[in-house]
């Protein structure tokens, strides 16, 4: 990779160094540093669109040496997607169990988005254009398939596959052929929104990252338009591990009804509740 990394490289970072964040840790705290990184109000110039936060039920242990790209929940297990090159690899756990299966990929794939589709699991990979399919029982390989552009996130809505690349478009994709069949623009109000990234399909909403902040947008399957922005700054109040990126990682529970939110290289998984702020 040359020049500027892209925003899901370890590469890239929006950290302080380690001088000023003591500084500043010092000078003001945690909680006012968290609230430095706050969006400006998520309604502003958008009537109708919910302003949520989040409600932290539990926090779960999670490995610190994933680098999250995609992440899913099904029957008490989670399957992640870890990126980097010559560091990616598809990964299955319990919730809450440090006994990790582990299918490295090629190092010259860079991991990214994750979704199970029927029995399978499609993983995105960056910008070499290979989705790789894996099947959901035992993570055996089935078979790679080609697609144009970039690939950051991906998720099934029962009808459909939905796939970010960063900008404010999401491709909607067959699931077995994965050509293309339809685009949304997702617009907040008026305005067009990038930086999508890791998605969740739920019902007819979709949920997505926006890098790199601490935004999580409630999208409307059917038009593109943001119904409810997330504010999650200050999920993670302290590093823990060395290296600690954005957040990045969503997984429904439909058995409880809540959202397992992590980010890259994050020592914990949060079970959460979206709720009116």
């Amino acid at each position: 990779m040359s020049g500027t990394p892209h925003p899901s490289s370890p590469a890239f970072s929006y950290r302080l160094p380690a001088a000023a964040l003591a500084v500043a840790l010092a000078l003001v705290g945690l909680a006012v540093i968290a609230g430095m990184q706050r969006s400006p109000p998520c309604a502003a110039g958008a009537p109708g669109v919910e302003c949520l936060g989040v409600e932290v039920l539990r926090a779960w242990d999670h490995p610190c040496g994933h680098y999250t790209q995609g992440l899913e929940y099904h029957d008490g297990l989670l399957y992640e997607s870890a990126g980097g090159y010559g560091e990616s690899a598809l990964v299955r756990y319990a919730l809450g169990s440090a006994e990790i299966e582990r299918r490295p990929l090629p190092a010259r794939l860079f991991g990214e988005g994750l979704t199970r589709s029927g029995g399978r699991l499609l993983q995105l990979t960056w910008r070499e254009g290979v989705l790789l399919s894996w099947r959901a029982g035992d993570l055996a390989p089935l078979e790679e398939r080609r697609y144009q552009g970039d690939g950051w996130g991906l998720c099934d809505d029962g009808r459909r596959l939905v796939m970010s690349n960063g900008s404010e478009h999401l491709t909607l994709r067959d699931p077995e052929s994965f050509a293309p069949v339809g685009e949304l623009t997702v617009t907040l109000g008026a305005r067009p929104v990038s930086g999508l990234n890791e998605l969740e399909c739920v019902g007819g909403d979709i949920y997505a990252n926006v890098w790199p902040t601490d935004r999580i947008l409630r999208i409307d399957g059917a038009t593109g338009a943001v119904t409810a922005v997330i504010d999650a700054a200050g999920l993670l109040p302290e590093p823990h591990c060395r290296g600690t990126d954005v957040l990045n990682g969503i997984a429904y529970r439909p058995d409880t009804g809540t959202f397992l939110l992590t980010g890259k290289y994050w020592p914990f998984i949060y079970e959460t509740r979206f709720v009116e702020r």
